[in-house]
């Protein structure tokens, strides 16, 4: 698999860039799915009618690949029923009535770390999964049952979506929680090296790192081109290790693990205090919004609440996303609630939104030439249409990771990032019907 330096020239209209976060007031509910994260949905452990604070167990986690669910706010379970999630499930989710008060549980308290297991586990009981937008549960990655061979730590601050500045925020507020988890990950994990990786575009991020990097002899500051999409996990490790993950491998295949920067300062606050993740830093942008502000939310909160929370809007909303324009998620409704890997959440006026007439393929080649992995989405669409799934298997259609940059190219915009998910689709059912 051949890596090369391409990706979009994406706009960025980070019109918060350099804004602290701002808290939001506690919301009078909160809906907390027990589905955020990759894997088994948590299973819950309050009913109607308990009284809950902020930092109370109410999920706990189900198997190896799940994760615990804590309250983010004090107050009364109201319900335990199924939401819709912009998913298109419908999954158990928690809802809690706030007393507006915020007490914490008393029970909370900085984890004992001492060993290795020591650190796994408290990461595991902190709730934390991957809060760039993948939502893997994070312990897994340092190794549930048994040591990994790490040799670099990949810490992502690339931040490479238009409009997102919730990581750049936690990178310059929030830079002592994020040394203090590298310093207890190189420590207790064995770590070799550290390498943070952010776009050359936030010269105040980078300066923050820095000074981390500057007192530690493990740990380096990697300034990448700003080209879209420089934070993607793969396009990550071979652009500040220069290694590259096969199909089907993982990062620590080839001795590395990679971490989201807001992720990192969520460790270093759970060793800190013991309070597990139960809020977020969150963008708030986009062409409808009023007030664009970063702003800390418990989670669960009704995106209704944080839109409002930023002065309403300005245009009606025809497309809200959770996360960016290139690879964010469309909702059905403004009652869906944050949830602990959304990074942002973007509101577009109908002009932002009104896809353009999709015209004949003109095989200018823009589609191959931006994507990273040199996968070509219009011979992937011709195979897709004649359903050759031997030929998609060829053409690497697996490799595709829906970045968009192809869609985001093609002067005759068609489709193509979208056929590539159906494409993917094809081949996996296909496939199954073999081994069967």
């Amino acid at each position: 698999m051949a890596f090369y330096l391409k990706g979009a020239k994406v706009p960025h209209k980070k019109s918060t860039s350099g804004m602290s976060a701002i808290r939001i007031d506690a919301p009078k509910t909160v809906t907390i799915p027990t589905v955020m994260h990759i894997g088994a949905p948590a299973t819950p452990v309050v009913k109607a009618g308990d009284s809950v604070q902020v930092g109370t167990l109410i999920a706990e986690q189900n198997g190896v690949i799940s994760s615990p669910i804590y309250s983010s706010v004090s107050g009364t379970v109201k319900s335990v029923a199924e939401v819709l999630l912009s998913s298109g499930k419908n999954v158990p989710a928690i809802t809690i009535e706030s007393d507006g008060e915020m007490t914490v549980n008393s029970e909370i308290k900085p984890p004992v770390v001492n060993s290795r297991e020591d650190l796994v586990n408290a990461v595991k009981q902190s709730g934390i999964v991957g809060l760039g937008g993948a939502g893997f549960p994070t312990y897994v990655k340092y190794g549930a049952d048994k040591p990994l061979d790490i040799q670099e730590l990949i810490i992502n601050g690339a931040e490479c979506e238009p409009y997102i500045t919730s990581d750049s925020v936690n990178m310059i507020d929030n830079a002592e929680d994020i040394a203090f988890a590298i310093d207890n990950l190189v420590k207790y994990l064995n770590i070799k090296k550290v390498i943070i990786g952010i776009e050359k575009n936030k010269p105040k991020a980078i300066e923050s790192m820095n000074k981390i990097a500057d007192s530690r002899e493990n740990v380096q500051v990697k300034v990448l081109p700003t080209l879209y999409p420089q934070g993607a996990e793969k396009v990550l490790v071979y652009h500040t290790t220069g290694k590259t993950i096969a199909l089907g491998k993982l990062p620590i295949d080839v001795g590395c693990v990679v971490n989201n920067v807001t992720t990192i300062a969520a460790i270093g606050r759970y060793l800190k205090t013991g309070m597990p993740l139960v809020e977020k830093c969150i963008t708030v942008d986009g062409s409808a919004v009023k007030e664009p502000k970063n702003v800390i939310v418990p989670i669960g909160t009704a995106l209704k609440d944080v839109f409002e929370f930023c002065g309403g809007f300005k245009a009606e909303p025809k497309k809200v996303l959770y996360g960016g324009p290139m690879m964010g998620i469309s909702v059905p409704d403004l009652d869906v609630p944050v949830l602990k890997n959304t990074n942002a959440v973007l509101a577009f006026a109908e002009k932002q939104v009104n896809s353009p007439k999709a015209t004949a393929c003109i095989r200018c080649g823009g589609c191959t030439n931006r994507c990273p992995f040199g996968i070509d989405p219009s011979a992937i669409a011709r195979a897709y249409k004649k359903n050759d799934t031997e030929a998609l298997e060829k053409l690497g259609v697996e490799l595709c990771m829906e970045c968009g940059c192809c869609t985001f190219a093609c002067p005759a915009k068609r489709p193509l990032v979208q056929t590539n998910k159906l494409a993917k689709a094809a081949l996996r059912v296909a496939k199954a019907k073999e081994a069967k």
